[in-house]
């Protein structure tokens, strides 16, 4: 029992001593695809979130107060400029126009005895008759009369305004959005919610945002600003149900101001809506076409990200060095376009660089 101790520790120690690698043992050796690095032209496509708007969207309210009598739309209606939407309650506007018209021809009699009494005294002021006060004073209330006129004819413009404004029209064609307030509903200029939004969509226009970078990047490729605007390939919408929108588009606007909290610039196109397909308030992506000349481009598979760096493995003597490369601001999810980091010839391992370890062989 005692002698066999000493025999199964020996063994043991043998056993670990035998499981340790020995000093400069080389890792294993592994079966990788190689590409040579080369240039090419490349297309890609770089999808970014975006916001639809129509053309404008017009918020209708009331510029007179009063009770909805007639809906003359419903929601949903495509409407033209000058259309009735809504009939407001016109009999206090009658009565005030009403009023406003007697006033003024009240107005234009006095304003008529007026004028007989400064000219009677006109005449008699001549042949001495009057005295100066009492011309003076006739010339005054004549006076007093035009201007009491154009006073009640200015109410008069008024009352008709506000008489018309019990008739709501649109204001350009377009589309009626919900109708919060129905007929016997009290309405102000004042009231919280709009009448009703008229939304003209037969443009749309999509809003979306691109970094900082991909704006310098945009400079760099077409030279400045209105040139990229013009020379930009069109765009392309992807709606929310994943379908591709048939018309394309065109960016309209870059802003010229970068947001410092999100560090992006806001970017306006415009897409042509016939089939009305397009509504206000709906989003969807835009995809837009990047083209690079003699450009190096590698399969993303090829790389390893590490934080906010991105590596690839390069063959050098048959073993694997990894290597730091930047690669531009582009991303269609399949490869990098590399600005940095790698030269025409270089060999790099083209899949499974996250399998490998600096100085590995690779076959």
């Amino acid at each position: 029992m005692w002698m066999q101790l000493p025999v199964v520790a020996g063994c043991t120690l043998m056993l670990a001593t035998a499981c340790q690698p020995s000093a400069g043992t080389q890792l294993p050796a592994g079966n990788y695809e190689i590409m040579t690095v080369s240039t090419s032209r490349q297309e890609l496509t770089t999808a970014y979130s975006a916001t639809i708007r129509g053309r404008q969207d017009i918020e209708i309210y009331p510029q007179v107060s009063g009770t909805i009598q007639q809906l003359c739309v419903a929601e949903g209606d495509k409407v033209r400029q000058g259309q009735t939407l809504f009939i407001l309650d016109q009999v206090p506007y009658q009565a005030a126009l009403n009023t406003a018209i007697a006033n003024v021809k009240a107005a234009e009699a006095a304003l008529a005895t007026a004028e007989l009494n400064y000219d009677s005294n006109k005449e008699l002021f001549a042949q001495k008759v009057v005295s100066d006060f009492t011309l003076t004073t006739a010339k005054n209330n004549y006076l007093t009369a035009q201007a009491t006129l154009a006073q009640t004819e200015a109410q008069e413009v008024n009352a008709r305004n506000d008489l018309s404004y019990t008739v709501v029209k649109s204001p350009s064609d377009g589309v009626v959005g919900t109708l919060p307030y129905r007929v016997g509903a009290l309405v102000s200029p004042s009231i919280p919610q709009p009448l009703t939004t008229v939304s003209d969509n037969s443009t749309m226009y999509v809003y979306f945002s691109i970094t900082e970078n991909q704006l310098l990047s945009l400079v760099r490729q077409y030279g400045t600003p209105d040139s990229a605007l013009v020379q930009m390939p069109d765009l392309q919408l992807r709606l929310n149900d994943q379908s591709v929108y048939e018309e394309k588009g065109r960016i309209e606007s870059i802003s010229g101001v970068i947001d410092r909290q999100t560090g992006t610039v806001s970017v306006r196109a415009v897409f042509p809506n016939p089939d009305h397909l397009l509504y206000s308030g709906a989003s969807g992506s835009i995809l837009m076409p990047s083209t690079y000349e003699d450009c190096i481009v590698i399969p993303q598979e090829a790389t390893v990200k590490q934080q906010d760096k991105i590596l690839v493995y390069k063959v050098v003597d048959g073993k694997a060095t990894s290597t730091l490369i930047q690669v531009a601001d582009v991303n269609d999810g399949r490869t990098y376009i590399v600005t940095d980091g790698l030269s025409v010839g270089d060999e790099i391992v083209a899949k499974g660089a996250g399998l490998i370890r600096e100085g590995m062989q690779v076959k």
